[in-house]
């Protein structure tokens, strides 16, 4: 993650002295800020995951909503704004079962229709008491580039890092009736730390 952002910063800086070498000082700034702010958009944190039956947020961001989709199935969105940590991480322990991409549209991922109708990458981890929790990663407006380390077979433990999102984005949970959702629309939430459900026979 930080080395993607390296990368990127390399190429704005070179562009800046470019700019800067055929026109004026001043003209390599607007590289330089960039190459600054992908640095940083690309950062890493280290987070320590909460112990017990838990599920914590597969990303930063805001819940946008808490949605019943079904009599058995709870959908838990969460927008990423450009100034958010964009990497992903695991929700719970186990193995990945399920990894699917979907190609779709670019709309703006703070919208429902973003749910159904753009570009997404569908993951379930299935724990080790058969329990499974599946999330999409989903791109926005201005991410054009998902990006996912594991495919199916993979183990993971809980909060460990699964993918990114390049710049504005979202994520959806969807929870089973074995998980008793803990957050409402409007909280914030840190991917690897913050708690999106516990398992109901453990409240």
């Amino acid at each position: 993650m930080v080395i993607t952002g390296i990368y990127y910063a390399l190429g704005l800086i070179a562009g800046g002295l470019v700019a800067t070498y055929f026109t004026a000082p001043w003209f390599g700034v607007p590289f330089y800020l960039l190459a600054a702010f992908c640095l940083w958009f690309f950062r890493d944190p280290d987070r320590v995951a909460p112990k017990g039956p838990v599920a914590v947020s597969p990303a930063d961001g805001r819940v946008v909503q808490v949605r019943q989709e079904s009599a058995t199935q709870t959908r838990v969105s969460i927008f990423l704004n450009v100034f958010d940590v964009h990497v992903n991480r695991a929700p719970i322990a186990g193995k990945v079962t399920e990894v699917v991409y979907k190609h779709g549209k670019f709309l703006v991922a703070s919208r429902e229709a973003a749910s159904l109708d753009n570009e997404q990458n569908l993951m379930t981890i299935e724990g080790a008491d058969g329990v499974s929790v599946t999330f999409s990663q989903i791109a926005g407006l201005i991410a054009r580039r998902i990006v996912c380390y594991k495919k199916p077979g993979d183990y993971v433990t809980i909060a460990e890092r699964i993918g990114l999102i390049k710049f504005g984005s979202r994520v959806d949970v969807l929870f089973g009736p074995q998980w008793s959702v803990q957050v409402h629309t409007g909280d914030r939430v840190s991917a690897g730390s913050s708690i999106l459900a516990r398992k109901t026979d453990a409240r």
